[in-house]
C-alpha cells in the first residue's frame, strides 16, 4: 500500500526523511520515562513499509543484534519505499535482562492488547493503534528461549503463498510450518491484512554470529526482492521447507548430553543424546525417530522428564 504522507505516533514522515521517534511506554516507578526509540527512513520514490522488529522478548538478544546492525550499516536507508527499524521492542524486558514485561506478562501473547489492561495489554495496543496499521511488510526476529539453540529458520503458514514467497526471498537455511498463535504479535498484523514472517535464529541471553549474519542477510534480501534497494546478490542455497515436525522429549530425569549437530540430517535410529546419572550406573540413549532433520536442541546439561529435547522434521518438502 502506496501513501503520500506517511504517519507514526502523529509524526508524519515526507518523501526523503530521517526521523528517530520515541514510543511514550511508560513510567518507572522512580517516575522515569521509558520510552522506545524507533528509526524511520524513507526514500524519495514511494514503495512498501518495511518493519523490522527486535527484541520483542527482551532476553531475545540476537534479533536486537541483527537490527542494530542494518541500522549501523545503513542497510536500512531505501532508495524506494520506507524501512522502520526497532531494535529493541520490549524495552522493559532488555533492561531487566527478561522475556517478560513487568507485570509478568508475554508481549507476544496480549495483542491485540486494551487500553485499560495490563502494562504489556496497553503497551501491545497503542503498537497496534499508532504503529502497526502504516507498515505492509514486517519481519520479526527471535531466539530460541531458555537453553533452547534454533538453526536460522523462518515460520510461517506454509498455505499462505505471500509470506512462503517472502520466506523463500530471507532464504534462510530451514522454512518451518507454523500455525499463527493466538493474541500473538504475527497474529495482530495477519488480522490487519499485514504480511508478517518471523524469524528465529540462536537462544536467549547468547550473541550466536551464524544466525546473525543470517538474519542480516536475510532482511537484505528481502529488500532486495520488494525492489527497496539494490544489494549485490550473494550465492544461497534454497531453504529446506519443513512441513510437520515434532519435538522429541526426556523419557527419564538426568544428565543430558548431546551427540548430534544443530541443522543436521540424520538417519533413522541415529543416538543424537544421552540421559545419564551422576554416578556412572544409568545411561539412556535417545534414538532419531526417522530420518530427519534436528533443527532445535535443548543445550541444558540437566534434564526432566517431559523436557523438550530435540526439535525433528517429519515431513520435509
Amino acid at each position: 500500500m502506496y501513501r503520500e504522507t506517511i504517519s507514526f505516533l502523529g509524526t508524519d514522515i515526507q518523501r526523503g526523511e530521517s526521523k528517530v521517534l520515541e514510543f511514550d511506554v511508560a513510567k518507572l516507578h522512580t517516575r522515569n520515562s521509558i520510552k522506545v526509540p524507533i528509526f524511520v527512513e524513507r526514500a524519495e520514490q514511494d514503495g512498501p513499509v518495511l518493519l523490522l522488529l527486535g527484541g520483542v522478548h527482551g532476553d531475545e538478544i540476537n534479533g536486537v543484534e541483527i537490527v542494530r546492525r542494518i541500522i549501523r550499516n545503513k542497510i536500512n536507508k531505501p532508495r524506494r519505499g520506507t524501512i522502520v527499524c526497532i531494535p529493541v521492542f520490549n524495552i522493559f524486558g532488555f533492561l531487566n535482562l527478561s522475556r517478560k514485561f513487568p507485570d509478568g506478562r508475554d508481549l507476544n501473547r496480549v495483542f491485540p492488547g486494551s487500553a485499560k489492561g495490563s502494562l504489556a495489554s496497553q503497551f501491545a495496543y497503542q503498537f497496534k493503534k499508532e504503529i502497526a496499521p502504516f507498515v505492509d511488510y514486517v519481519i520479526d526476529f527471535h531466539s530460541g528461549g531458555g537453553n533452547r539453540v534454533n538453526v536460522a529458520q523462518t515460520r510461517c503458514v506454509l498455505e499462505d503463498t505471500v509470506t512462503i514467497e517472502l520466506a523463500k526471498a530471507f532464504s534462510a537455511p530451514f522454512i518451518v510450518q507454523s500455525k499463527t498463535i493466538p493474541n500473538s504479535l504475527r497474529e495482530a498484523f495477519s488480522k490487519l491484512g499485514k504480511t508478517s514472517l518471523l524469524f528465529e535464529g540462536g537462544k536467549s541471553m547468547l550473541y550466536d554470529e551464524e544466525a546473525i549474519q543470517y538474519g542480516v542477510q536475510g532482511a537484505k534480501n528481502v529488500i532486495r526482492y520488494l525492489d527497496m534497494k539494490r544489494f549485490k546478490a550473494v550465492p544461497q542455497e534454497a531453504s529446506i521447507i519443513i512441513k510437520k515436525s515434532k519435538w522429541l522429549r526426556a523419557s527419564h530425569s538426568g544428565m543430558f548430553h548431546v551427540r548430534v549437530k544443530n541443522g543436521a540430517w540424520v538417519t533413522k535410529k541415529t543416538v543424537i543424546g544421552l540421559i545419564t546419572d551422576p554416578f556412572g550406573d544409568f545411561e539412556r540413549k535417545v534414538y532419531a525417530p526417522s530420518d530427519c532433520y534436528v533443527f532445535c536442541i535443548n543445550i541444558s546439561p540437566i534434564v526432566n522428564r517431559g523436557d523438550a529435547l530435540f526439535h525433528v522434521s517429519l515431513e520435509v518438502e
